[in-house]
């Protein structure tokens, strides 16, 4: 369908798309804390508003680089999706929670198993509650690479990947390049205060890959994915880990219903990201807005109090409803 998102007039720039919500984010609510124990000694966390009632729908949400559901993205859609009668919970990759994960390993942009974890203790908790999923930036990008590998055993019936960097070498690169180097260094400097955390612990820095000198030379996603996020991983190397993460080959082994959402100006992103119609199941839904800049997408209010097209989208494709 052709996108009806359109930017007000002071949101048109990319940089505004993205940063203002995080300037502007709604207030935080209670949470329900679940913890999930991994098969390797390690633990996932959900954060609930509300655990589900017998048939109500599961909203699963997965959270971008260094997200939780303190993003803003997270707050907004956990608000909207209750306020439409579902259960929305958020999937915490390891080490994104309140509490550091247990060993050296954390979480990447290809790391389904643990969200098959989650699922499958969703299935086995909740066995009537169809269950829905969200993938926000690298998050997407794993739900993206989910569904392409579970094709018709995926445990979701309908998603929504939204700003994700489904080709991670060419984001990698736009990231080191003009004012995107300010997310980067953001984000990177997250990174790194992660990385000396565990070598401050003597059992886990003997597996940490770097020494603590090492750290700061770490400056760019490339650097950083190469040295920390591919062998604490089992990659043979940055490009090898970035090739079998990146989620735009399986979208078209998806069988699921999905709308997979990207805005044209992202300054996470470059062309690369975008599929053509060859790379598509009949499943997914591609939609190319023009603006919306990473995981913003205003459409209208102020700078102080903005309105969003994101939950309205992506509520209205989860609940099947026709019109966005």
């Amino acid at each position: 369908m052709k996108p009806s998102f359109k930017a007000p007039w002071w949101a048109r720039s990319p940089h505004t798309q993205t940063i203002v919500p995080l300037l502007a984010q709604p207030n935080e609510q209670p949470l329900q804390w679940q913890r999930l124990d991994t098969p390797d000694g390690d633990f996932i966390d959900l954060a609930w508003l509300d655990y589900p009632r017998p048939e109500q729908p599961i909203v699963l949400i997965l959270h971008g680089l260094e997200g939780s559901a303190n993003s803003h993205y997270a707050k907004r859609i956990l608000a909207n999706a209750k306020s439409q009668g579902l259960a929305p919970v958020v999937h915490h990759h390891r080490n994104c929670s309140e509490q550091p994960n247990r060993l050296a390993r954390s979480y990447h942009s290809g790391d389904t198993q643990d969200i098959a974890l989650t699922l499958a203790h969703l299935q086995a908790e909740y066995p009537d509650s169809p269950i829905w999923a969200v993938g926000y930036s690298l998050g997407g990008n794993v739900l993206t690479k989910y569904l392409g590998e579970q094709g018709d055993n995926s445990a979701i019936q309908r998603a929504v990947v939204v700003s994700a960097p489904l080709q991670l070498s060419a984001c990698a690169k736009r990231l080191e390049k003009g004012f995107s180097k300010v997310y980067q260094s953001y984000l990177i400097k997250q990174l790194q205060a992660r990385v000396l955390h565990k070598l401050a612990q003597p059992e886990l820095a003997a597996q940490m890959p770097l020494a603590n000198d090492q750290v700061s030379q770490l400056t760019t996603f490339y650097q950083f994915d190469d040295k920390v996020t591919a062998p604490l991983h089992g990659f043979n190397g940055v490009d090898h880990y970035y090739q079998q993460a990146s989620g735009l080959p399986y979208l078209k082994s998806i069988t699921t219903p999905t709308l997979v959402l990207h805005a044209a100006d992202d300054p996470f992103m470059t062309d690369a990201v975008i599929p053509t119609p060859a790379q598509l199941s009949e499943s997914v839904e591609y939609e190319l807005c023009q603006g919306g800049g990473h995981v913003g997408f205003i459409e209208g209010g102020t700078p102080w109090k903005p309105r969003f097209y994101l939950e309205r989208r992506i509520l209205s494709f989860l609940t099947g409803e026709s019109q966005c």
